[in-house]
């Protein structure tokens, strides 16, 4: 098909042990999933009513290149997360359904102007500039759920220039994650491709150029980059 312009590039990730890569369709973020990062937060968690945003594909910062510091903000700060990749969608999922559609893990980072969040708050808006700007979703290579057992002790963890900023284990997620795909699947159709954020622990704290960072999603994945 001719196009007047050239057609977007596909983002995708790399799979490991494999040379095959995944293709990202969309990319869907719970927030205060867990309750000692929503404190910190100055927040309370309504286990009933989970909070979903998204960031474009094109967000994703993959193989582990560098994040380059995002412009109108003095306050990038890191959340370190789990994150799930799905092979198979659907829509009005239950949680038994849900755990079918997962293809595998990785561990991402999903940055946050804070500046911006705090201001849009303050005011009632949304604050998608907060979230969904550019290079604010860096992932790591993926690894296949076939290959890994993922459960209650998994250890995820972030060091910024070898100091650790975050640690927690998965048992701490208020809602796990055949549960958020499930609620998911009653707002949007879910589809293979598509990237879930499982949520941040509490640690969050600023990022500067010249930080290293070595996220890990202990015995599953990490991720080791830097902001330029």
């Amino acid at each position: 098909m001719n196009t007047i312009i050239p057609a977007p590039a596909i983002t995708t990730l790399p799979i490991i042990g494999s040379n095959q890569r995944f293709p990202v369709r969309r990319v869907f973020c719970i927030g205060r999933n867990y309750a000692e990062h929503a404190r910190e937060m100055g927040s309370t968690v309504d286990k009933s009513t989970p909070i979903f945003f998204c960031k474009p594909a094109d967000a994703v910062v993959s193989d582990g290149a560098d994040v380059p510091y995002p412009q109108a903000t003095n306050d990038l700060h890191h959340e370190v997360e789990m994150v799930v990749a799905l092979g198979a969608g659907g829509i009005n999922l239950t949680p038994a359904q849900s755990s079918s559609l997962i293809w595998g893990y990785g561990v991402g980072l999903d940055l946050t102007r804070r500046d911006l969040q705090a201001q849009a708050k303050a005011k009632g808006n949304p604050w998608d500039t907060a979230k969904a700007f550019d290079h604010s979703a860096p992932v790591s290579a993926l690894r296949a759920a076939a290959d890994v057992t993922i459960d209650g002790q998994t250890t995820l963890q972030l060091h910024v220039n070898g100091t650790r900023r975050q640690h927690t284990t998965l048992g701490e997620m208020v809602h796990n994650v055949p549960e958020i795909i499930a609620v998911l699947s009653t707002l949007f159709e879910l589809k293979a491709g598509d990237l879930i954020f499982t949520g941040t622990p509490a640690g969050v704290a600023a990022l500067q150029p010249g930080d290293s960072f070595h996220a890990e999603l202990v015995g599953v994945a990490e991720l080791v980059s830097r902001v330029v």
